[in-house]
């Protein structure tokens, strides 16, 4: 599929990257009435799952971005937008993002593809959806694009996947979310991030984990060395992060895929633009909207509902299962 010209054309006050990246989690006061249902996984842990079902043929599992859930202002707002065009929804709640412990040491990281699998398969199992559609949301979109890439076998009611503000390059990203017109993020994730995880040395006290390490932390460099990569058995944060990062795996996707990256967003480096990639390949489109910001792309106020990017996946999903 071809690189394409975006239709994304904001008012003036969104064509700054930071206002459009915080507007949803500021002013958006979307509520979906969820139905939770908590699912086992192989190694005896749990997923909790949040659906938000309408009369449909089709399902979207939406997954969210580093310390969200399926509370986060974009999926409550994604949820809405589609559950209101007839499209089924469950909203992911990775290891650990559900306001409850889970049962391990470890919990999720950006490459943690396996409890994808668990998902489908539990849907599979116990729903009869004809169409099945992937969206991820930063993080959640890096682990949507090596999902697809790298299983072998998917099931085929799932017909695609689209991915927002995908960090390609894992290494990239953090770099750049090392940079100063970023620390504002990269504080209130390491806020998160270290919380949970003192709380995890408290809980299994005869962990190796460094306390004091992870305190110190000031970047994803210094976290991820000091727990993403021991705990996942990685040799270093670099090399998690070359083992997770979807680029190496955006050549083996073989079905309909969108992924929507913005140029201005500061979370992204120039290599989380896989502009090579996507120029001769058959399944994967790549969209490049000048504005948006990180997860933003925002084009209205929350009352007159006016949201291009819950429209452009929603017209995505449309195109892939038509």
């Amino acid at each position: 599929m071809p690189l394409i010209s975006s239709t994304y054309k904001p008012p003036f006050i969104f064509k700054n990257t930071h206002i459009n990246t915080v507007y949803k989690t500021l002013f958006f006061k979307d509520e979906v009435p969820y139905i939770r249902k908590r699912i086992e996984t192989p190694d005896q842990d749990f997923l909790d799952l949040d659906f938000s079902l309408v009369p449909s043929n089709t399902l979207v599992i939406a997954m969210h971005g580093l310390e969200g859930s399926s509370n986060s202002k974009y999926i409550l707002s994604l949820v809405n937008h589609l559950n209101n065009h007839n499209i089924a929804c469950v909203a992911v709640n990775f290891r650990g993002c559900s306001g409850e412990n889970n049962k391990y040491l470890h919990s999720y990281h950006s490459g943690k593809t396996d409890d994808v699998s668990t998902i489908n398969n539990y849907i599979l199992s116990n729903y009869s959806y004809k169409n099945i559609v992937l969206v991820g949301y930063s993080m959640g979109a890096n682990i949507v694009l090596k999902y697809l890439g790298e299983t072998t076998t998917i099931p085929s009611e799932i017909k695609g996947g689209i991915a927002i503000s995908a960090p390609c390059d894992l290494e990239g990203s953090s770099n750049a979310l090392s940079k100063w017109e970023n620390t504002i993020y990269m504080q209130r994730f390491l806020k998160t991030l270290k919380k949970k995880s003192i709380e995890k040395i408290k809980l299994f006290p005869e962990s190796t984990l460094n306390k004091q390490a992870i305190l110190g932390a000031k970047n994803f460099a210094d976290f991820d060395g000091a727990v993403t990569a021991p705990l996942f058995g990685f040799k270093s944060a670099k090399d998690y992060w070359t083992q997770s990062s979807s680029n190496s795996f955006l050549p083996s996707i073989k079905l309909p895929t969108l992924i929507i990256n913005a140029l201005d967003d500061t979370f992204l480096s120039e290599n989380c633009f896989p502009f090579e990639s996507s120029k001769q390949h058959k399944f994967l489109t790549l969209e490049t909207p000048k504005y948006g910001g990180h997860v933003g792309f925002n084009t209205s106020t929350p009352s007159k509902d006016i949201l291009w990017s819950e429209n452009r996946i929603r017209s995505f999903i449309q195109h892939i299962i038509s």
